[in-house]
């Protein structure tokens, strides 16, 4: 293992989008992190998120970067962190509630939110204050039939959330805790009095079907749900503008042809993952193209770095340097994979090509109005603040 090639994810400036990623994939499917191992290769993390000789990995991330307290408590206990027939259970209730029918039920809804939040924009705005933040928190409240007046408090405590996933979550904590904590007051009165048709109600009718009581699982999977459901949206949107800014002809021809929308969330996924590794943990002594794996070792498979791999059919060439929705390519990992696979990947695609929809019918283009802040790209990544003109047909 000592001869794997060395990335540090904890210095500064480090992006798992940089050279010195693509150069160790060329030179080795693996490479050593200050968190264990990362996979870079497309095939070699195929096989890493489906190797039952692995575990999910970030179950132990609060404890890998000094995280106490709530959150911590929280992420440990999650179906995220769960194994075996307790893990299926969990998924079970989540998979019945987010129905594939009743989340393409919601797309009138994610349109007209859409609509909404573009009709009260300004020409220059910090696009996540004013539009993708905003969308993600009133499109999870849709979903769990609470009044849009909740969503700006709900949308900032999920996005705080996100901070504890990144490679400096320690200097996030106090913040982390308190928001966790808030989420879990919330999830606790919306079991006691579950909206009709909402996604807490259709959790316990899923949960009572099959046999689960436990009260603190059923708060954690609420939870689980109101942080993955906002945040990904979140930030996955405002990346997309970026990405259009930067690629105009780009952004012109999903006008044109609003049935690459689909496609252009994978690309926009591909290129500019809010989530910049999916990780497994070795739960025995393995192999891997040669490397000898211990027990206890975990694996961070870069969704960019696999995504961008020729393995997957990408050459970096063609149209706007290798953004193309048109391409043809393999599936990235931008939701995992195995049996760990994001359950809410159909609402996080759905609500964004209702967005993405809305906006390519009206807005002409996107041009930056200042300078973009983004989180350090590892860990959980996003804008913090993205200025933008938005020029309305």
């Amino acid at each position: 293992m000592d001869d794997l090639p060395f990335l540090d994810f904890t210095a500064h400036g480090f992006s798992t989008r940089g050279p010195e990623v693509a150069a160790a994939r060329e030179a080795s499917p693996l490479a050593r992190t200050p968190f264990g191992l990362a996979v870079l290769r497309h095939q070699v993390a195929g096989r890493v998120l489906r190797d039952r000789r692995c575990r999910q990995g970030s179950h132990d991330w609060p404890r890998k970067v000094g995280l106490t307290g709530s959150f911590a408590d929280f992420w440990m206990a999650s179906v995220i962190s769960q194994e075996g027939p307790e893990h299926k259970r969990l998924r079970q209730i989540i998979q019945t509630a987010l129905a594939e029918a009743h989340i393409l039920a919601l797309r009138p809804a994610f349109t007209r939110i859409a609509s909404d939040l573009l009709d009260g924009m300004g020409e220059e705005v910090e696009f996540v204050e004013a539009f993708s933040e905003p969308f993600a928190g009133r499109a999870i409240t849709t979903l769990l039939g609470l009044p849009e007046a909740d969503a700006p408090s709900l949308a900032h405590d999920a996005s705080t959330l996100g901070l504890a996933m990144g490679v400096d979550a320690k200097r996030y904590e106090d913040r982390v805790n308190a928001a966790t904590d808030r989420l879990f007051a919330l999830a606790e009165r919306l079991l006691d009095d579950p909206p009709a048709g909402s996604l807490t109600a259709r959790m316990l009718g899923a949960a009572e079907a099959l046999g689960v009581t436990d009260r603190a699982a059923l708060q954690n999977l609420v939870v689980i749900s109101i942080f993955g459901g906002v945040d990904t949206t979140r930030a996955q949107l405002a990346f997309a503008v970026a990405l259009f800014i930067e690629r105009p002809e780009t952004w012109a021809r999903l006008r044109a042809d609003p049935a690459l929308i689909p496609d252009a969330i994978e690309d926009v996924i591909r290129h500019r993952p809010t989530t910049t590794w999916a990780t497994r943990e070795a739960v025995e002594d393995m192999e891997i193209d040669g490397v000898r794996v211990p027990a206890g070792a975990t694996l961070h498979v870069l969704v960019n770095a696999t995504a961008t791999d020729p393995d997957a059919g990408y050459s970096g060439e063609g149209h706007a340097g290798g953004f193309d929705p048109a391409a043809r390519r393999k599936g990235h990992f931008g939701f995992g994979g195995g049996a760990h696979h994001c359950l809410g990947h159909l609402v996080a695609r759905t609500d964004m090509a209702c967005a993405l929809a809305v906006l390519a019918k009206r807005v002409e283009r996107f041009e930056w109005a200042g300078t973009p802040d983004y989180l350090p790209d590892s860990g959980n990544t996003s804008p913090r603040a993205l200025p933008v003109r938005v020029v309305l047909e």
